[in-house]
Parts: C-alpha cells; sequence; structure tokens
C-alpha cells in the first residue's frame, strides 16, 4: 500500500497516482488546472468546528488526532475505497496546510495505512495516545 503526502501548492508529478484533495476548503491561490485532482473528498475533511478547534497548534496536535479519528469512523465505506486504491495504485492525499507534520493529512494517512480502521478503535491515531485538553 503507497499512500503519500503532498501540499497543494506543489506541483503534481505522475508519480503521485491518485490525487485527493482531504480539505473542506479549497487551497488558495490554487487553480483546479494547477491541482490536477482526481477527486476532491470534502467528507473526509476534519468538520469546521474541529478544525478551528485545532488552529493548526502543534500542541493540540494529539488530541486533535483523536478526535479526527474519531470523526472519520462514520467513512468507513469512504476509506476502504482509499486503502483499495492505495493497494492498487499510489495514492496521493493532497493538502493545503504550512505545518506538514501537524494536519489531517497525517492523520488520515495513518488511518488508511491501518488496515482495521477507526472503528475499531486501534489506529496507531489512538492506539495508547493521551490527549491535550479540549481548552
Amino acid at each position: 500500500m503507497t499512500v503519500r503526502l503532498k501540499r497543494a501548492y506543489e506541483s503534481p508529478a505522475m508519480s503521485d497516482g491518485y490525487r485527493v484533495l482531504i480539505d473542506r476548503l479549497w487551497p488558495r491561490g490554487v487553480t483546479r488546472e494547477k491541482a490536477r485532482l482526481d477527486e476532491w473528498a470534502r467528507e473526509l475533511a476534519p468538520s469546521s468546528e474541529l478544525r478551528r478547534w485545532f488552529g493548526h497548534d502543534p500542541a493540540r496536535f494529539s488530541e486533535f488526532r483523536r478526535r479526527y479519528a474519531e470523526e472519520l469512523s462514520t467513512h468507513e465505506d469512504k476509506l476502504q475505497e482509499l486503502r483499495q486504491r492505495a493497494r492498487e495504485h499510489t495514492l496521493t492525499l493532497v493538502y493545503g496546510a504550512r505545518d506538514t507534520e501537524h494536519n489531517d493529512a497525517v492523520v488520515l494517512a495513518e488511518i488508511l495505512r491501518d488496515e482495521e480502521g477507526p472503528e475499531r478503535g486501534k489506529t496507531s491515531a489512538t492506539r495508547g495516545r493521551r490527549g491535550v485538553g479540549s481548552s
């Protein structure tokens, strides 16, 4: 299974395979032609409430990871579809965040790579991690 991550502001490459934008909001300044996406999976983006709470604050990432994994558990069919694509070809999750280590694409990639999925509560995104309070 090959799941890659790439910022929407980076140039697409043939090696990206199937490109899926996973943000709820379209990345500023990126045209549809430049993005060369195969799909825009808005339904997999964190809720607006969670996105605003997180605010790309690295100190909140552990709790964001836990909450986002919970949200994704309601989209198991879509997650299975993306896992299948990643088994057959390269799957690239496209995102707009500047922080390449603390964003929704990182969490989604972890969950996709975990065959058991978030509904069982055993993903690397939720396994044994204690989150930061929801202050």
